[in-house]
């Protein structure tokens, strides 16, 4: 490099460095063209193919080439859009997406330049098993089916439902639908839509937290003699396995407080 050509880039003249890539060029003009697997310290290795523009020399038919690898000389005319251009970055992007379909940088480069990438996959198979767990067996009914651009979605249920109780991530099969616990609160969610935000409970006998407040109201109004609930006590499923209530021998080492009037006694368990 060292010399200055005259180039024309979508019918404007621009003085480069003869020699310097056109992919560098387009960014120091601020002319956006996609590209992923291009960096200025290494040889490009023309992978991606997104970087795709229409070229014409002299008395040549324009051609098109990966600006990436073209270097700059002297009346080259330039189109970085075309219709045969959008054509092959569409070939390009489907192509990316087969390798890396849920590649979000992928994903955006598509919507940037108009390009066809088709729904984005979430892993949900629209099975709706968790649909049909949360209203028939739960009663909750927190999720629902809805149609968006034409195809089905999984999504939260407007009036906001649920209870927190995760049943909808054991049942999935894909695993689309995710619960995380920080600290006292429960996050369960389906691509990145909020399905229920919770506070958790803590188990009166090992302290760590265990359900939702939502969930444990559930099941006591629900199901009276449900074992984690007995006599109103909040236990997680180990302890209320290792644990007994009926003779009034509860059981929490970490409280000093009385049952029916009586000590509360600790006990070892079998």
């Amino acid at each position: 490099m060292g010399n200055i050509v005259k180039i024309k880039i979508n019918g404007k003249e621009h003085e480069v460095d003869e020699g310097k890539r056109l992919l560098l060029i387009f960014e120091e003009k601020g002319v956006k063209v996609p590209h992923l697997c291009f960096h200025h310290a290494l040889v490009p290795s023309a992978s991606c193919k997104l970087c795709v523009v229409e070229i014409k020399e002299k008395d040549k038919p324009p051609h098109t080439r990966l600006s990436c690898a073209v270097k700059a000389k002297e009346g080259l005319e330039i189109t970085t859009d075309s219709a045969m251009v959008h054509q092959l970055r569409n070939v390009a992007i489907g192509n990316l997406l087969k390798l890396a379909p849920h590649a979000e940088v992928i994903h955006q480069i598509g919507e940037e330049f108009g390009l066809t990438t088709g729904a984005k996959p979430d892993g949900c198979i629209r099975c709706r098993l968790c649909v049909r767990v949360c209203k028939d067996i739960i009663g909750a009914m927190a999720l629902r089916m809805v149609k968006r651009e034409g195809m089905n979605y999984v999504v939260p249920s407007e009036e906001g439902s649920c209870i927190g109780c995760g049943t909808c991530t054991s049942i999935c099969p894909t695993g689309a639908i995710v619960f995380e616990d920080k600290g006292n609160v429960r996050t369960i969610l389906i691509r990145d839509e909020v399905i229920g935000r919770h506070s958790l409970e803590r188990c009166e006998m090992c302290g760590r937290y265990f359900a939702t407040a939502k969930f444990l109201k559930h099941v006591e109004q629900a199901e009276g003699s449900h074992p984690d609930v007995k006599e109103h006590h909040k236990l997680c499923p180990t302890c209320a396995k290792l644990y007994s209530v009926k003779d009034r021998r509860l059981l929490a080492p970490h409280l000093q407080k009385t049952y029916a009037g009586k000590p509360v006694e600790k006990i070892t368990p079998p």
